[in-house]
């Protein structure tokens, strides 16, 4: 082994202590100034917070009782013509030396003592608002890898929790017009690594506490909420947002944070016991979670955020695996994967979050149930969304129904239909019911229109058309609104005859395992399912089943109605209500649905179920019973044309199209004050629509108390009388509804 030279460790060692002495001397310099340093910085700190947010802030003293520490006394910030936002008796702060050698800040403790952050939000005014404004970027833009910003994010926010805490006495206020929340901090504390707190809400209704383990340097924290004696509730949320949440504990647990290979890797978990969660638009009583939870592993990339599919989720007795990806660039990708391996079937139902399906509450099963979701959409090519949902079966069966008989469909049993939640008359299927039609009584027209128009595949479908829901995905995204919807017939029976109408997403997902179960289980054969279909569906107000309808539009029997008659009964299924305006005041039909008549007869010719005709299949010849032409004649063609493009059902929202924008003022107009004639054509416009609107309505009410005076009340009771006037007063306060919606109103 080679020795080194004496002359070089010489000059080593000189090169050593000559740095040591210069850090040193720096040191006592910075020492012996650090006082001064320290002002120049406060004052450096009020001008920038003056200058780029108006806020004014005053510190009562400031100066160092230690090596790294600095105290603070008598703090307050205050923002221009705002309420204070916050006050600090006394604050002390110590960083580590070691980091700050290298650049960073990393705080060693800090003594909180009497503080107050108060948050405004009165006549829109916010004494905060100052956080939501956008500085002028003045700099060249550059690409943002998102995996070096997101690892310097965490760290930062790591750096800044210290390894030691006390709070004494911090009170968070928040008051807006209607609404108030106090969140007073009585004690916290970080010591050896054990966080401990106890906080009050609201001057007493509650006491929550965050506790656990805290070690931030080692990026290892445990911590989790919970309330002394009850749960932890979120009341404003609940009446800003009409979200109820309360749970008993939230956990969260952090074990790692690393950067190498292009991504930062992030590791923990997180969990909830007894989450009970009511929002109207997801079920319409509370949901209840005994447990959840997930183990994550979040990857994020120069480009991209995602859960990796190593995650795991777990739900009372069921788990699964995960996968989220979201790219942002050079175009959105969404990406979702889902996959839960075989499991006992038992436990997926007994898996179901209390309050979510009420109709499958109790059910046995058994045999292996697995899933396996893929939705990957590519915002620069949605036409090509992928989608992909399968519930596979391993000798699965039913051994007893719940809370209710899926098989009930099979026998005679009573329909009751709901309007707006209110019951309407039950209805009795069955061959008693003088209504009721089976299915070999139904024209062959009627089946194949209904079935071209809503569900082309019906006999050999399982419940579901994968292809209609991916291109309802694909619709729906690039319309930004829920358009196009994808419902079989299976489903809308189901949606009928077991669900309640409530638009909720339980509600949903409960109609697509019952439809499941159904045709994966040989319930109901097709045929049977179809009969009745056929018989409680809507086709107009308070009209149910083919045999009513039939009789009602045309005085016929089922088996009698021609093609056309068969066309324009499957155009109003998605808007029953509106059956009748599809109608001119001859009973003839109003010329815009002869588009609708060619394409469902051109289809219905394409299969071999009509002939080929080139005077729209029957259109010409479709008249209304003389006795309900009456009811059409104060309806225009524009409210007309306007409730045929209603949709009642509520898998797809009404095709009524968007108010243009208004239209900005050009570079001419703005430069000289040209006045925009364009608005003042639109304002004269809408006051002429307005008037017409009136006008419209005006003759609405006209005509009702016309027609209340030509009540032939011969042979008839008070009561029938009474009922007549209110159905009379009720089309008309519809008409109007309608008239309103039409005209934008």
């Amino acid at each position: 082994m080679r020795r080194l030279n004496p002359k070089y460790i010489r000059i080593a060692g000189i090169v050593v202590a000559s740095l040591l002495v210069i850090l040193l001397i720096g040191g006592y310099i910075a020492y012996s100034k650090r006082e001064a340093l320290l002002l120049h910085a406060i004052e450096k700190a009020k001008a920038k917070a003056k200058r780029n947010y108006n806020l004014d802030l005053e510190i009562g003293s400031a100066h160092f009782t230690g090596l790294s520490t600095v105290a603070f006394t008598d703090i307050t910030v205050v923002p221009a013509q705002r309420d204070s936002l916050l006050s600090i008796k006394q604050f002390e702060v110590s960083v580590k030396i070691l980091p700050l050698l290298f650049g960073e800040v990393k705080l060693a403790e800090v003594n909180l003592k009497d503080a107050h952050l108060n948050l405004t939000d009165i006549n829109h005014v916010k004494n905060f608002d100052f956080l939501f404004k956008k500085k002028k970027d003045t700099t060249e833009k550059t690409k943002v890898n998102l995996a070096e910003l997101s690892y310097n994010l965490v760290n930062q926010v790591l750096y800044k929790i210290p390894d030691d805490l006390s709070v004494n006495n911090f009170l968070i206020s928040f008051k807006n017009d209607s609404s108030s929340f106090k969140l007073l901090t009585q004690t916290a504390a970080i010591k050896d690594g054990q966080l401990t707190s106890t906080i009050n809400i609201n001057d007493g209704a509650a006491t929550w506490h965050f506790a656990g383990r805290m070690h931030p340097s080692d990026k290892d924290i445990d911590i989790k909420l919970y309330a002394d004696g009850k749960k932890v509730e979120l009341p404003y949320i609940e009446k800003k947002y009409r979200l109820k949440v309360n749970f008993d504990t939230l956990s969260t647990r952090l074990t790692k944070v690393d950067h190498g290979g292009g991504e930062t890797h992030i590791s923990g978990s997180w969990a909830v016991r007894n989450l009970l969660i009511n929002q109207p638009g997801l079920s319409s009583s509370d949901i209840v979670i005994p447990n959840a939870g997930i183990d994550a592993n979040v990857f994020v990339g120069e480009n991209y955020v995602s859960i990796d599919s190593s995650s795991l989720i777990h739900l009372k007795k069921i788990t699964a695996h995960p996968y989220i990806k979201y790219t942002l660039s050079p175009v959105k990708i969404y990406e979702l994967k889902v996959n839960t391996g075989w499991m006992d079937a038992q436990d997926l139902f007994d898996s179901f979050p209390n309050g979510m399906f009420d109709s499958l509450q109790g059910i046995q099963v058994a045999g292996k149930l697995s899933y396996n979701l893929n939705i990957a959409l590519n915002t620069g090519d949605p036409d090509n969304v992928v989608f992909d949902s399968r519930l596979n079966k391993d000798d699965f069966r039913i051994i007893r129904y719940g809370k209710t008989d899926l098989g009930k469909l099979n026998s005679e049993f009573t329909y009751t239909p709901y309007e707006k939640g209110k019951p309407m008359p039950p209805r009795f299927i069955g061959a008693s019911n003088p209504d009721f039609t089976r299915l070999d009584d139904i024209s062959p027209n009627l089946r194949n229109a209904v079935m071209t128009a809503e569900d082309p595949s019906f006999y050999k479908n399982h419940g579901f058309v994968e292809e209609s829901i991916r291109k309802s995905l694909a619709t729906d995204f690039k319309e930004k609104k829920f358009k196009r919807g994808g419902s079989t017939i299976s489903m809308q029976l189901i949606k009928n005859s077991f669900l309640s109408r409530e638009k909720t997403l339980s509600r949903k997902i409960e109609e697509i395992l019952i439809v499941w179960m159904i045709e994966n289980n040989q319930i109901m054969t097709k045929d049977r399912m179809l009969e009745v279909y056929f018989n409680i569906i809507e086709w107009g107000r308070n009209i149910y089943g083919i045999g009513e309808a039939s009789r009602y539009y045309f005085g016929k029997t089922p088996a009698e109605l021609t093609i056309g008659e068969s066309i324009y009964l499957a155009s109003i299924v998605p808007h029953p209500k509106t059956g009748l305006y599809a109608f001119m005041p001859d009973g003839s039909l109003r010329p815009g649905l002869e588009g609708y008549f060619n394409l469902i007869g051109n289809l219905m010719a394409g299969h071999g179920q009509a002939q080929r005709d080139s005077s729209a299949y029957g259109f010409f010849t479709v008249r209304l019973k003389p006795s309900l032409r009456q009811q059409v004649e104060t309806v225009t063609p524009m409210v007309a044309d306007s409730l045929m493009h209603q949709n009642d059902d509520d898998d797809a929202a009404p095709a009524v199209p968007l108010p243009e924008p208004a239209k900005k003022p050009s570079f001419i107009q703005r430069l000289f004050g040209k006045k925009d004639t364009t608005a003042k054509k639109e304002e004269v416009k809408a006051n002429d629509q307005k008037a017409r609107l009136k006008a419209e309505i005006q003759k609405l009410k006209d005509d009702e108390e016309k027609k209340e005076l030509l009540i032939d009340t011969a042979g008839k009771t008070k009561k029938q009388i009474r009922q007549e006037k209110r159905q009379l007063r009720s089309d008309e306060k519809d008409q109007e509804k309608a008239l309103k919606a039409a005209a934008g109103e």
